[in-house]
C-alpha cells in the first residue's frame, strides 16, 4: 500500500479525491492537510464519507508520503511547495493551474508534466510530478486531440460548454447560490477563459495551430460537463469516426459513441464520451465529463496509476447513475 497525503481536502474535489483514495485498492490514506479545520473530522466536511473514515483534518504533513495530491486554489500550490518539503520520491500531482502552462512547469529541481493520459501516457509514466489537467481543458482537449493531430480541421474552432455549479467551488457565491442557479442558464468569461492557455500549450505542442472561440455557461445542475465544438472538416461521418475511433482505440476511459449524448451518463465515473455529427462540410464534436472525477480527482488517480505502473483503470471502475 502505497500511503498518500491530500493538501487541501475540504471543498468538493478534494471530498472526490478522499473518497477515490479511500476505494483504492493500493493506496492508504494517511492525512488530509487543512489550514482551516484542524482537529476537525473529515466527515463534518464530507457526511457521505460517514463510515469510511475515522481520520481527522490536519495541520502537520508527513515529508515522506509516496504519493501527495495538491487541492489547494489555484496559485497556490507553488507556495505549499516552497513552504513544505518532501521527499524525492514522493509523487506529486497538482490539481490547481500553478504548473499547467509551459513556463511554469518546472519548479524545485522537478518538472511537471502535464498530465492529460490521452495525450502523452508514456511520458506521465515517468514523471514524478504532474500538472492536473482543468475540467474544461479536458473535455475540449479530448474533442480536438485527433483533429488536431492529423491537421484535419479548420484553423478556426467554436466551442460552447456548460458546467455544472460544483465547477466554481464549495465558496457561496451570488452565482452558485441555489436561488440564483436553479432555473438558471448563463455565460462567463466569454472567449477568455483560463482553461485556454493549457488548451493553446497543447495545440502548439501538436503543431496544430488554431483560434479558438469558447464560451463557457453555467448550468442547472451539480456536477457534469457537456461540451460542443464545430469546425470545418474535409471527409465523411465516417472518415471522421475512423479518425476518433483509431486514436482513441487503446485509451481506457475515453470512448467514441454513434448515438447522441447526455450528461447523466459520464456523471460519477473517470469516462469521457464523444459523439460526432457532420452537417455539410461542419464537424460537430460533443464531449461528455464529470468535471470532479475525469475533469480532476478521478484523472489525478489514473495519473498516479500510471506513474505507479498498475493497471491504469485501478479503483476507477465507476458506474453513472443515467436513472
Amino acid at each position: 500500500m502505497k500511503k498518500v497525503g491530500i493538501i487541501g481536502g475540504s471543498g468538493y474535489t478534494g471530498g472526490e479525491l478522499i473518497r477515490l483514495v479511500l476505494q483504492h485498492p493500493a493506496l492508504e490514506l494517511e492525512f488530509v492537510f487543512s489550514t482551516t479545520r484542524v482537529g476537525e473530522p473529515i466527515t463534518s466536511a464530507h457526511p457521505d464519507l460517514l463510515g469510511r473514515t475515522d481520520l481527522v483534518f490536519t495541520g502537520t504533513v508527513n515529508p515522506e508520503i509516496d504519493v501527495l495530491f495538491l487541492c489547494l486554489g489555484h496559485g497556490k500550490s507553488s507556495g505549499f511547495l516552497t513552504t513544505h518539503a518532501f521527499s524525492e520520491q514522493t509523487l506529486i500531482i497538482d490539481l490547481g493551474n500553478d504548473f499547467r502552462l509551459a513556463e511554469a512547469a518546472s519548479f524545485k529541481g522537478r518538472s511537471f508534466i502535464y498530465g492529460l493520459p490521452e495525450l502523452q501516457k508514456e511520458k506521465i509514466e515517468k514523471a514524478t510530478a504532474i500538472a492536473n489537467p482543468g475540467c474544461f481543458a479536458t473535455a475540449i482537449q479530448l474533442a480536438l486531440l485527433p483533429l488536431a493531430q492529423s491537421k484535419k480541421y479548420a484553423e478556426t474552432v467554436h466551442i460552447n460548454a456548460t458546467t455544472g455549479s460544483t465547477g466554481a467551488g464549495v465558496g457561496l457565491s451570488p452565482t452558485s447560490h441555489f436561488s440564483w442557479r436553479n432555473n438558471n442558464l448563463s455565460w462567463y468569461k466569454p472567449f477568455t477563459h483560463q482553461h485556454l492557455g493549457e488548451i493553446y500549450r497543447t495545440l502548439k505542442q501538436l503543431n496544430a495551430p488554431a483560434k479558438l472561440y469558447f464560451l463557457p455557461q453555467r448550468g442547472d445542475f451539480t456536477r457534469g460537463i457537456f461540451a460542443t465544438a464545430y469546425t470545418s472538416f474535409e471527409g465523411s461521418l465516417e472518415e471522421a469516426y475512423a479518425l476518433y475511433e483509431d486514436f482513441y482505440s487503446s485509451a481506457a476511459f475515453t470512448q467514441v459513441s454513434r448515438e447522441p449524448l447526455s450528461l447523466k451518463t459520464v456523471v460519477n465515473t473517470n469516462n469521457c464520451f464523444l459523439h460526432l455529427h457532420l452537417h455539410e462540410n461542419t464537424l460537430l464534436v460533443t464531449s461528455c465529463i464529470d468535471n470532479l472525477i475525469k475533469g480532476a480527482s478521478g484523472q489525478a488517480i489514473q495519473n498516479t496509476n500510471l506513474m505507479m505502473g498498475w493497471e491504469e483503470t485501478l479503483g476507477l471502475e465507476l458506474k453513472a447513475t443515467v436513472f
